[in-house]
């Protein structure tokens, strides 16, 4: 194989203290190539993207080497490669929350990067951004402040930002995950776009219908070592490792239908409700009376309107139309929700540990059944005494999962509780949201991308369509 090495790790380790989390990771991408990091949730993916990028937390240092468009540095040189950011190393990171500014709006931060990093004038950094966002689908949300989109619609704008720089070689952690499969299909297009102009890209996902579309090689990742390497086409069809065949065989396709649920007392109702929120009418004629036991799912493209539906399920926002009545008996803390974006959920300077005990402390729920949660979602080891940053965002998801189902709650709204979860992961964490909304009767609303989660899950079902914009629609 011939041409200049775009990126190459080379024994490449992560360690903290005398601990290893990741170990001796190697592999060489040339123009046009590709590579898929596989693996469970905490197997080290997203340090292996650290690593090379040179942002590791402080406590962790790496070893091994890191190559970038032929020049070679070692791994704990995070210096060396600092001039390459956003030229020609880029970064998708796992959380748009923490890509995006949350205090400018999203063109004008698209527009900043072609200015300052491809050289345009302020009138063609401006044209390129709007051009840019109306690719993706964000034409209308051009002038909204990140926390005034989807997670959906935010994990595409920070995904047109990270291209927008022209870099030959992309690191992508998670970039479908919260995505439909139209914008799924149009993320995949984009990665490959980058390939075909003569670059290379490094996707971590725990998707495999994404692993199979970007082909390339893949790594599969077990407890921080490389468990299986090779062809992704090969290793997906073929796998050797029980691992490998374990994830793939997990995959919520394959997964066990649990039909109908028992209904029980009345919880809320929701009758004929509707929104706006931008000047657009989200959704309107949502009837839901959700009792006891059932289990929801709430389906539609980004930006449809589903985290919304859950705030005005929950009381966070009033329904424009309609209303939702809760029955009288509900406990103040009866209802509760699992945010798509968990890192937002967490107090960033408390410990994770702290924060559970905060939840038992108030709520007067017993620490031990909290643990035995913890170890039946398959938490590591040592993972509350660290902070929310400090943790990856499938172990961040667990957790705040255990965090809800500590208060035995009336009805829990799950915004994409496993979007960050391997299959492996994934099944195990739905076993137990399911199986404790069983024990405690909880109603449970489901939003998800994904049908095969939607079909084996639900019970009852909400379709929301795209939103209905106004021929003048408000600016925000």
């Amino acid at each position: 194989m011939t041409g200049t090495v775009l990126l190459a790790a080379d024994d490449l380790s992560v360690h903290v203290g005398t601990h290893t989390l990741l170990r001796g990771v190697s592999f060489t991408l040339r123009a046009g190539e590709s590579l898929t990091l596989l693996g469970e949730s905490g197997a080290g993916k997203s340090l292996l993207a650290q690593a090379v990028v040179g942002n590791l937390p402080t406590a962790l240092r790496a070893a091994g080497s890191v190559t970038l468009d032929g020049t070679t540095t070692r791994a704990a040189d995070a210096a060396a490669r600092r001039p390459a950011w956003g030229r020609t190393l880029a970064v998708l990171p796992q959380e748009p929350a923490l890509a995006l500014d949350p205090l400018g709006r999203i063109a004008p931060q698209l527009a900043e990067v072609h200015a300052l990093v491809r050289g345009a004038s302020a009138a063609a950094a401006d044209a390129a951004a709007a051009q840019g966002l109306a690719d993706a689908g964000l034409a209308a949300a051009a002038q909204r402040y990140p926390w005034q989109i989807s997670g959906g619609m935010a994990q595409r704008a920070a995904a047109t930002i990270a291209l927008a720089g022209g870099a030959r070689a992309l690191l992508a952690d998670e970039p479908t995950k919260g995505l439909d499969a139209h914008w799924r299909a149009h993320t995949v297009a984009l990665l490959q776009s980058v390939q075909k102009a003569g670059g290379c890209v490094v996707t971590i996902t725990h998707d495999i219908q994404v692993a199979r579309a970007l082909g390339g090689q893949v790594i599969v990742l077990r407890h921080g070592e490389v468990v299986e390497q090779g062809d992704a086409a090969a290793v997906l069809a073929a796998p050797r490792h029980p691992f490998t065949r374990a994830l793939l065989a997990a995959q919520p396709a394959h997964w066990p239908r649990h039909g109908t649920a028992t209904s029980g007392a009345p919880v809320l109702h929701a009758d004929d409700i509707a929104k706006r929120l931008g000047g657009r009418t989200l959704f309107e004629g949502i009837d839901m009376p959700i009792h006891a036991g059932q289990r929801w799912a709430v389906q539609g493209p980004s930006g449809t309107g589903k985290s919304t539906l859950g705030n005005v399920l929950l009381g966070l926002l009033a329904p424009d139309a309609g209303q939702v009545r809760r029955a009288p008996a509900l406990r103040r803390h009866a209802l509760q929700k699992l945010y798509q974006d968990p890192v937002a959920s967490f107090a960033p300077k408390a410990s994770l540990e702290r924060s559970l005990r905060d939840v038992a402390r108030l709520h007067g729920c017993s620490w031990a059944s909290i643990e035995a949660r913890l170890q039946r979602l398959r938490l590591p080891d040592g993972v509350l005494a660290r902070r929310p940053f400090e943790v990856s965002g499938g172990e961040l998801q667990r957790i705040a999962l255990a965090r809800a189902l500590a208060v035995e709650p009336a009805l829990l709204f799950a915004d994409e509780p496993t979007s960050r979860l391997d299959p492996i992961t994934q099944q195990d964490a739905m076993a137990t949201l399911l199986g404790a909304a069983e024990e405690t009767g909880a109603a449970l609303v489901l939003v998800t991308h994904d049908p095969d989660i939607a079909a084996a899950v639900g019970s009852h079902f909400v379709h929301l369509h795209e939103p209905v914009v106004p021929t003048q629609p408000a600016l925000v």
